[in-house]
């Protein structure tokens, strides 16, 4: 009997499902975190926003899928959650006491695959990304708690893949106000 773990065999065992509502969001974020470079900070659970870029850039990263874990009898309905929060601050230990968006852009991550045998989450040509400024949803859904794909798409953001993702983020923060 071993009395010490092994730390991949625990994430082996417990994170290998990316089709998981949960794991998948988890992905999401770090696959934004590649595009900016912000992978030399670990991740923070419950802090106000995601990413933090290097330059000051505090980003939100929401995921959505077609495909879950579980069997279906059709695609999921794609939404993203927008909803005004009251954010906790990991550095002071402290929550806001007005509900609001602390991110300065949202990135949408959308893992379009949908059939389930060619499903790779980890195939980062099987995902679609949309970034927008936190101003434009405060502007045009100031608390409205989701955002479906059509209206996502009535913004005009453009669709980008992970190859282009970091130049649109950096686009869109020069743009924010």
């Amino acid at each position: 009997m071993t009395l010490r773990l092994n730390s991949t065999d625990f994430w082996r065992w417990a994170y290998s499902d990316f089709l998981s509502n949960a794991l998948r969001g988890v992905l999401a974020e770090y696959i934004v975190a590649q595009a900016t470079g912000c992978t030399h900070r670990a991740r923070t659970e419950w802090d106000a926003y995601d990413l933090l870029t290097d330059d000051g850039i505090r980003i939100e990263v929401k995921s959505a899928a077609y495909l879950q874990s579980w069997e279906q009898e059709r695609p999921s309905e794609i939404r993203f959650g927008i909803g005004l929060k009251r954010g906790w601050d990991a550095t002071t230990n402290s929550q806001t006491n007005v509900p609001g968006r602390a991110a300065d852009l949202y990135v949408f991550c959308l893992f379009r695959e949908q059939a389930r045998e060619q499903a790779d989450p980890l195939n980062l040509h099987q995902w679609t990304f949309w970034v927008c400024p936190t101003s434009v949803l405060n502007e045009r859904f100031p608390r409205q708690k989701t955002i479906g794909l059509a209206a996502l798409e009535r913004l005009g953001l453009p669709r980008v893949g992970f190859a282009a993702l970091a130049q649109q983020i950096e686009a869109a923060s020069l743009r924010r106000s």
